[in-house]
């Protein structure tokens, strides 16, 4: 009976201490992953053709989810802002708030989320259906490195193309902010744009560059991780998509304090 008792009471931290361990042998598989996938990034030649086809992928489709993402974020921001500014008579300022807040923080953030549901999603499940079909053990079959043929052109194409869309989600974002600012609440377009360039400087447009290039490396990484080692059939790929993706994103938003706080 005594025994019975304390397992009840013990079962919390038997979660805990499984969860805790499952952690760290995660966290291992992905420190190989990364480390082979980066040894094997600077075995030449490359497969330009197919690192071309991924920055198409990865970057040219996915303005359309960019545009309208930080566009609209923009200006509900901006929305705000004034709304805010208002009381205090500090209109003019909504510029720099909006330019501010969208090349620092929010679209590289923004843009990663939304390229690792978009792009993300697609390298999981592809490289996972190439996994459950054999298809990866038939390129090792005919001595070609999987890693090198699948991994790293989606790498590079992700570090490569994520500070553009970052760089795209700006103009969109700041834009938006002017629509709803001037067009919308009557702020004067000079105001606005002056207080926009007077508040940026170059560092923080290369900030968001780094977050972009680090928040790639990351979607690249976590989703062909997860497709690579995906197993039991169709249902196996889709439950290492939903996973690639969720940790992804969970990722790209942790990394992101301890880059801000690195960076500015």
């Amino acid at each position: 009976m005594q025994k019975a008792e304390n397992r009840v009471y013990l079962k919390p931290f038997e979660k805990i201490g499984k969860a805790i361990f499952k952690t760290a042998e995660l966290t291992g598989m992905i420190s190989l992953f990364i480390a082979k996938t980066l040894r094997w990034a600077f075995h030449w030649p490359l497969e330009g053709k197919l690192i071309f086809k991924q920055m198409e992928e990865i970057g040219v489709r996915s303005i359309p989810v960019v545009f309208i993402t930080t566009g609209f974020t923009g200006m509900v921001f901006a929305l705000q802002s004034y709304a805010g500014f208002k009381q205090f008579t500090a209109e003019s300022l909504v510029g720099a708030a909006v330019a501010l807040a969208i090349v620092r923080e929010l679209s590289p953030v923004l843009t990663g989320l939304m390229v690792a549901g978009r792009a993300g999603s697609a390298m999981a499940a592809e490289i996972g259906t190439m996994k459950v079909t054999e298809q990866i053990d038939a390129l090792s079959t005919m001595a070609v490195e999987p890693i090198q043929y699948l991994i790293v052109p989606r790498m590079i194409a992700s570090i490569t193309m994520l500070p553009i869309l970052t760089m795209v989600g700006n103009f969109f974002g700041i834009f938006g902010g002017y629509l709803v600012s001037v067009e919308l609440m009557g702020l004067n377009p000079s105001v606005y744009w002056e207080s926009s360039y007077k508040w940026l400087v170059m560092n923080d447009f290369i900030a968001a560059m780094i977050k972009a290039s680090c928040f790639g490396f990351i979607i690249s990484v976590i989703s062909c991780y997860y497709g690579f080692n995906s197993e039991g059939g169709a249902e196996g790929v889709g439950q290492a998509t939903t996973r690639s993706v969720v940790i992804a994103c969970m990722m790209i938003l942790v990394s992101d304090f301890f880059l801000t706080k690195a960076l500015f």
